[in-house]
């Protein structure tokens, strides 16, 4: 069977080509009883608009671009699934590219994008990767959200995770429960994330406990490195009461490592993390957490970008930050509870 074109269309409603056109873009300058006879007659007709001819004609390509730090691991299938549900909502396609972290391949990522998408979602973690934002020439010409990123201003919305107030949060819940041994697992020195939920920590804890020396361990916002980190405070000569990795991933790696030791928890040591992806409530003992609303984060700002590109307006929103819940489970019980040799 032929394809069916808008003049089949237009021909068999008895209308014109320029009738159909309006009521297939949503224009408001149709009656309503000729927009009923031109859809009926498309849907009997199965007539499907051509993406290409439609992009010329309007000028829009119907597609977003979507620019992650990587997308390993569950934190980013949440965010995308939020960022898809809107946009298939919406009718858009997603462009999607990981850069890996790396500034050179972030700005590649850029810069393929143009001409492509109507607008852009960029999250940009990396304090080496920001000024690339502002620098990118694509980012002058599109409509564009940035997700987690230090950098604002005359590159777009930005939308944000309150990490230094959940970071807050959760060293306050861990003294609550008696922890004054409380290591903290950092994520990558370069991310603004990891460099908040570390403000966070190290705030609350000069606050809360200012006799107790900082006990920070580097990682990488992965289960391996949280892995290593449990190892090494395993080793140590005093072990914590308490450890906060600044995220799931890494939290679930230093319980991997605590539970290879025979190391209870939280009877010997409170874990908790940050983020709370869904893993972090099927695991034994359930983990602690900060929720951060993941997929609500990536549906948030791609309505944001929606809405911008709707508007055809220089985006001109403030900062706006999600606040994060503390979510208490198992891993996080008070000291003192040593299992029976």
């Amino acid at each position: 069977m032929a394809n069916v074109t808008i003049k089949d269309v237009a021909r068999a409603a008895s209308v014109s080509v320029a009738t159909v056109s309006r009521v297939l873009n949503g224009h408001d300058n149709v009656t309503e009883h000729v927009r009923d006879r031109v859809l009926s007659v498309a849907r009997e007709l199965r007539y499907t608009p051509h993406a290409a001819a439609r992009s010329l004609s309007s000028r829009r390509t119907q597609a977003l671009g979507v620019v992650l730090p990587d997308l390993h691991g569950e934190f980013f299938s949440e965010l995308i699934r939020g960022i898809d549900q809107v946009a298939r909502r919406h009718r858009l396609h997603l462009l999607l590219s990981s850069y890996h972290g790396d500034v050179e391949e972030q700005g590649t990522a850029l810069q393929a994008m143009r001409g492509r998408v109507d607008g852009l979602l960029v999250m940009s973690p990396y304090t080496a990767a920001s000024q690339s934002l502002e620098d990118a020439r694509s980012l002058s010409q599109l409509p564009v959200v940035l997700i987690n990123s230090q950098s604002g201003g005359a590159a777009g919305t930005v939308l944000g995770v309150d990490n230094h107030g959940g970071a807050r949060v959760m060293v306050e819940h861990l003294v609550s429960g008696g922890h004054r041994r409380i290591a903290f697992i950092a994520g990558p020195e370069d991310n603004f994330d990891a460099h908040e939920r570390l403000r966070g920590y190290r705030d609350a804890l000069a606050e809360l406990l200012p006799d107790t020396a900082e006990w920070i361990l580097r990682g990488d916002f992965d289960e391996a490195s949280g892995h290593r980190a449990g190892r090494e405070l395993i080793a140590a000569s005093e072990r914590p009461d308490a450890v906060f990795a600044a995220n799931d991933m890494m939290a679930l790696g230093c319980m991997f490592a605590f539970l290879q030791a025979g190391i209870d928890v939280p009877g010997e040591i409170a874990l908790a993390g940050f983020d709370d992806i869904p893993l972090a409530g099927y695991v034994h003992p359930g983990l602690s957490t900060m929720r951060v609303n993941i997929a609500e984060l990536g549906s948030h700002a791609t309505e944001l970008l929606v809405a911008a590109i709707a508007s055809k307006e220089p985006v001109t929103e403030p900062r706006r930050w999600l606040a994060t819940e503390l979510i208490v489970r198992e891993s996080s019980g008070p000291p003192g509870r040593r299992t029976s040799s």
